[in-house]
C-alpha cells in the first residue's frame, strides 16, 4: 500500500462492490469512515443507472471506535435484508477499516442468524491487492459458495445443454465498454449458433450459479477479471475455458477457431471457417481499412501503448499485425501478472514497460515522442501536455469513456470501432496544415510545465513568444530538444539565446 494521487487501479473494496453491485439483488455493504464511501457517486454517475447502486456505508467514527463497530455492522446488516430483501449481502471493510483488524467474519455470523439473505465476508487480503485482483477473487469466492451451498441442498445439475452453451464470465458494472462488449459477444454466440447459459456477474441472479456447470465451456474475455472462477469450474466439474480476447481481426479468428476446437472435442461436429470468412470480408471493414491508402499512411509511424494486461496487449497486437504501425514500447499497470503481458507483447514492440507509477509512463512517452498514445485517461492528459494525440484503450475512465451508443471493443462490430479510433487518434499531414492555416489548439499557449511534479528548468517570456512561433507538429519536439540541450549545459533558464544554441547544437 502506498500514498498516491493517481492510481491505476483502485482499493481492494471498490473491485469487490463491482461484483457485488453487478449481480441482480445483490447488496453491498461496506465498512469504512467517511471519505471512502465515494462508490455509490462515482458508479451512479459513470454507469447512468436509473436505480440506486445497492451498496450501503457503514461508517466507522468516533463513537464505533470507542465502543467497537460489531453492533452498527449488525444492524446495517439486519436492517438492509429487511428493507431491500436481497438474495446476498456481501460486507467488505476498506484499506482504512482493516487497520481496526475486527473480526468480520464474527460479526458476518452473527448477522446470519437474524436475516433471510445470504451473509457472506469478502476474503480479499486489502494491503495486497488492488481493485481487479480483490475483483476476481469476490465474483470466484461467489461462484464457490453458491455451488457448495446447491451441492449440500442437491440443486446442483452438471447435465450438459442439449445443444452447445457458453458461461461469459468476467463481465462487470464499471468495466471499461463491458456492457456493450457483452451485447457484441451476445451476437457473436447466436452466430455461432452457441446458447448463452449465463452472463456472469453482470445481470446475473445468484440462484442461477447452480446452472454454471450446465454449459459446454466458459469464455473469459478480459485477463483480469474470471479466470480464477473459470479454474475453479475447470477443477470441480472438468470445464474447459477459452481465454482469448476476441478483440481485432486476427484475435477474433483464433477465439472463434478456439471455441470450434473446445465443441468439437466434446462430440459437436461445427466448423466456423466460413462465418469467419464472411464477417472478414463481408462484415467488418477493419481488414478492408487495413489494405487503403488511408490506414498506409499510417504504416510506420510511432505509437506507445498503456493500459490493463487484456487492452494493452491486445491494441499492441492490432497496431502491429493489422496496421503495420510502429510500437515503440507496450506496457501495463497490473505489475503482479507482467509474465503473461511480456509473454503477449514480446516481439511486437521495442520495449516493454511494467510500472504502476504516472510520471514513470509520462517520462516514457516524453522521451520516445510517439504520433499517437493509446492508454488510460491518464495518458491522454499526458497527450494534452505534450500536444499527442491519445485513444482511450483501458480503465481508469471518464465519463466519455460510458458512450450512450453502441461502442464495443470486442467482437466485429469492436474491429471497426478499433479502426476508427485508431484513425482518429493521429493527426495527419492535413491536419496539422489546416491548424495552421485556420488556427486551432496550435493557437493556445505552449505548455511549459514538466511532466514530472517539480522541474529544473524555466522559460522566459521571450524564450516562450519565440517558442510559440514554431508551426505547432513539431514545436513539442523543439521545446524537447532544447530543454535537453539546456540540462547537458547546465543552463537553468530558457531565453531566446539558448533556444537559439539549442538549434544550432541538433544542426536544425
Amino acid at each position: 500500500m502506498k500514498l498516491a494521487y493517481w492510481m491505476y487501479a483502485g482499493p481492494a473494496h471498490i473491485g469487490t462492490l463491482r461484483i457485488a453491485s453487478s449481480f441482480q439483488n445483490v447488496h453491498g455493504i461496506m465498512h469504512a469512515p467517511l471519505g471512502d464511501d465515494y462508490f455509490n457517486v462515482m458508479r451512479s454517475m459513470l454507469e447512468r443507472e436509473r436505480d440506486f447502486t445497492p451498496v450501503t456505508a457503514s461508517i466507522v467514527d468516533r463513537h464505533v471506535l470507542a465502543r467497537g463497530s460489531q453492533e452498527k455492522v449488525v444492524d446495517n446488516i439486519t436492517r438492509k435484508d429487511s428493507e431491500e430483501h436481497p438474495d446476498l449481502i456481501v460486507l467488505t471493510p476498506t484499506c482504512t477499516s482493516s487497520i481496526l483488524q475486527e473480526d468480520l467474519q464474527n460479526f458476518v455470523q452473527r448477522a446470519s442468524l437474524s436475516t433471510t439473505a445470504d451473509v457472506i465476508l469478502a476474503d480479499v487480503n486489502h494491503y495486497r491487492v488492488n481493485e481487479l485482483q480483490a475483483a476476481d477473487r469476490t465474483l470466484d469466492q461467489i461462484v464457490q459458495f453458491y455451488i457448495e451451498k446447491a451441492r449440500r441442498q442437491g440443486t446442483l445439475s452438471t447435465t450438459k445443454t442439449p445443444t452447445p452453451s457458453v458461461n461469459i464470465i468476467g463481465l462487470t458494472t464499471l468495466g471499461f465498454h463491458n456492457q456493450h462488449d457483452c451485447r457484441e459477444l451476445k451476437h457473436l454466440m447466436a452466430d455461432l449458433g452457441i446458447q448463452v447459459n449465463l452472463v456472469l456477474p453482470a445481470g446475473a441472479s445468484v440462484h442461477d450459479l447452480a446452472r454454471l456447470p450446465q454449459a459446454w465451456f466458459n469464455l473469459v474475455p478480459y485477463r483480469e477479471i474470471g479466470g480464477l472462477s473459470a479454474q475453479y469450474l475447470a477443477n470441480e466439474f472438468g470445464m474447459p475455458s477459452v481465454t482469448i480476447t476476441p478483440m481485432g481481426v486476427i484475435e477474433t479468428a483464433r477465439c472463434i477457431r478456439a471455441i470450434q476446437s473446445v465443441l468439437n472435442e466434446q462430440g459437436a461436429d461445427v466448423n466456423y471457417e466460413p462465418l469467419i470468412e464472411h464477417q472478414t470480408r463481408d462484415v467488418s471493414q477493419a481488414a478492408w481499412f487495413s489494405r487503403s491508402i488511408d490506414c498506409q499512411n499510417l504504416t510506420g509511424k510511432k505509437a506507445v501503448v498503456f493500459g490493463d494486461n487484456t487492452h494493452a496487449a491486445a491494441m499492441t497486437k492490432i497496431l502491429t499485425r493489422e496496421m503495420g504501425i510502429h510500437v515503440v514500447w507496450a506496457g501495463t499497470y497490473c505489475k503482479y501478472d507482467a509474465d503473461w503481458f511480456r509473454t503477449e507483447v514480446t516481439g511486437l514492440c521495442d520495449e516493454v514497460l511494467i510500472t504502476d507509477d504516472h510520471t514513470v509512463v509520462g517520462d516514457a512517452i516524453a522521451r520516445v515522442e510517439p504520433a499517437a498514445i493509446f492508454g488510460t485517461q491518464m495518458e491522454r492528459h499526458v497527450g494534452k501536455r505534450l500536444n499527442i494525440p491519445c485513444g482511450v484503450i483501458a480503465a481508469p475512465i471518464h465519463i466519455q469513456d460510458f458512450p450512450v451508443g453502441y461502442r464495443p471493443f470486442l467482437g466485429y462490430e469492436g474491429t471497426n470501432q478499433l479502426v476508427d479510433l485508431i484513425y482518429n487518434s493521429f493527426t495527419l499531414g492535413m491536419e496539422d496544415h489546416l491548424l495552421e492555416i485556420f488556427g486551432g489548439h496550435d493557437t493556445k499557449e505552449v505548455i511549459h510545465k514538466g511532466l514530472s511534479a517539480a522541474t529544473d528548468l524555466t522559460w522566459t517570456t521571450d524564450g516562450l513568444a519565440e517558442l510559440n512561433k514554431i508551426p505547432g507538429f513539431v514545436r513539442g519536439k523543439v521545446k524537447r530538444n532544447t530543454e535537453k540541450f539546456a540540462r547537458e549545459q547546465g543552463i537553468t533558464e530558457i531565453t531566446v539565446e539558448v533556444l537559439y544554441a539549442a538549434k544550432e547544437a541538433v544542426g536544425a
